[in-house]
């Protein structure tokens, strides 16, 4: 006899708690393998397959295209031990079911069950946590909580039940939870619009409009015909995650900003005598990359971070280069490990992969998180400059506008040369002005100089 089983959106990870679903991979009817990727999400931070652990047939889905769901919601439910291509029904059982047909479900279910450990992107963990899990009876795909009813075997989150006029009200994200008590919304008035009556952010972001705008409760047609006015975007998905982390940066993060014009004349001479020379060809973003990194050698103080907590000030070892890459999904901030240690036919070879990886949405949450500092080459939009706003928890980011020639004095004559606009954000609690005037000013003098860069660090 075929279980019916619920797979869940199972804890993806780097701390994320919901995901919005993009496109199904199966269908109901579908026979399904054990760890086949079922659905396409998209997260705070990549594009994602979701493998299912089980192998059976998909009998329903949960959530339409483009529905944001936080992780422990239902994604799908599939029939254990049915026939290739029957979606079997879940057969009525009583409640007294004796351990013995439950121990023979259970083996029933195991081999048709991966218990892999469902935490971050993909099912495969090592055979040493895998585990046999009991699986609910048949007859409740989705049961209410009991005394005696246990989890299902991919829950990841435990909802927390709110007391509502009409009982319990889940509330599984601890997002949802502390925006709506950071902002005094009582969510016993909230109505959920997700799987059995959950509580979504966009819920507590609906309820916080309507309560700030009294039009919209006085006067429904009103409220209708200024809502009618402009098209309402929601803020989720990455776009949601990037005006998160701008707006903590800017909360958090006491910044502070100075520029410089640089003549670039001999910067970019150089990198065509390095291109001209054969081998790999190098980028102007590598060679900026180097410059970064011999002047975070110079100021440590600009590699760290701030751990509020403690209020302490972290120096970190390492140089993990982030740079700003915009896709066709947005903004997003790639990471080169180690960039302090790489040549630069390495960082152009790490610059290009991560790119090509952002245009295909391919990034993976290790290629977009560690990062100690960022560079930000706005100058591929035509801008000459710029105030950037630091990649929270980081400390500083460089700015780097266009490079276009310009009327120059050089050599106490006037000359055109190519000229761009340094700007360098700082976090002022690591640092004061003198330490970020030197960071820039050792920058611009490399850029100027490029021999500089051949002298002890």
């Amino acid at each position: 006899m075929a279980q019916v089983l619920e797979f869940k959106l199972p804890d993806l990870g780097e701390g994320l708690t919901e995901a919005e679903i993009v496109r199904w991979l199966v269908a109901v009817g579908d026979v399904v393998a054990i760890d086949q990727p079922v659905v396409e999400v998209e997260t705070a931070k990549a594009m994602v397959e979701v493998p299912c652990p089980y192998g059976g047939v998909v009998t329903a889905r949960f959530g339409e295209e483009g529905t944001e769901l936080p992780v422990g919601a239902p994604l799908l439910t599939v029939a254990v031990g049915a026939a290739a291509g029957t979606a079997a029904a879940p057969a009525p059982e009583t409640a007294g079911t004796t351990s013995g047909s439950a121990s023979s479900a259970d083996s029933a279910v195991s081999s048709e069950y991966s218990g892999n450990v469902l935490v971050g992107y993909g099912t495969a963990g090592p055979a040493a946590r895998r585990r046999r899990i009991r699986p609910q009876s048949p007859a409740v795909v989705n049961p209410t909580p009991n005394a005696t009813a246990g989890p299902t075997p991919t829950a990841r989150a435990t909802a927390v039940a709110v007391p509502g006029p009409e009982g319990p009200v889940p509330v599984i994200s601890p997002l949802v939870r502390k925006l709506a008590r950071d902002r005094g919304l009582d969510l016993r008035e909230v109505r959920g619009s997700g799987p059995e009556g959950l509580i979504l952010r966009a819920d507590v972001e609906r309820a916080l409009t309507a309560r700030e705008t009294p039009a919209a409760s006085a006067a429904p047609v009103a409220a209708a015909s200024v809502a009618a006015v402009g098209e309402r975007i929601p803020l989720r998905g990455l776009r949601g995650a990037v005006a998160d982390k701008l707006s903590r940066s800017r909360t958090e993060i006491p910044d502070a900003t100075c520029w410089v014009d640089a003549d670039a004349t001999e910067l970019m001479a150089a990198r065509a005598a390095m291109n001209a020379a054969g081998g790999p060809k190098i980028s102007l973003l590598a060679l900026l990359a180097r410059i970064c990194a011999h002047a975070l050698a110079r100021f440590p103080e600009l590699n760290a971070t701030v751990d509020t907590a403690t209020r302490e000030i972290v120096r970190l070892p390492s140089v993990h280069l982030g740079f700003a890459a915009q896709t066709p999904r947005g903004l997003v901030v790639p990471v080169v490990r180690d960039a302090g240690t790489r040549t630069a036919e390495s960082l152009t070879e790490e610059f290009a992969r991560l790119t090509e990886s952002a245009r295909q949405g391919t990034l993976t949450p290790a290629d977009l998180t560690g990062g100690t500092f960022t560079l930000n080459n706005y100058g591929v939009f035509g801008v000459d400059g710029s105030t950037p706003i630091i990649n929270h928890p980081e400390a500083a980011m460089l700015g780097v506008g266009r490079i276009i020639p310009k009327p120059w004095v050089h050599q106490g004559e006037l000359a055109v040369r190519q000229v761009v606009q340094l700007s360098f954000t700082f976090d002022h609690r690591v640092c004061d002005g003198g330490t970020a005037g030197g960071f820039l000013r050792y920058v611009a003098d490399c850029v100027e100089q490029p021999a500089v860069l051949l002298r002890t660090v």
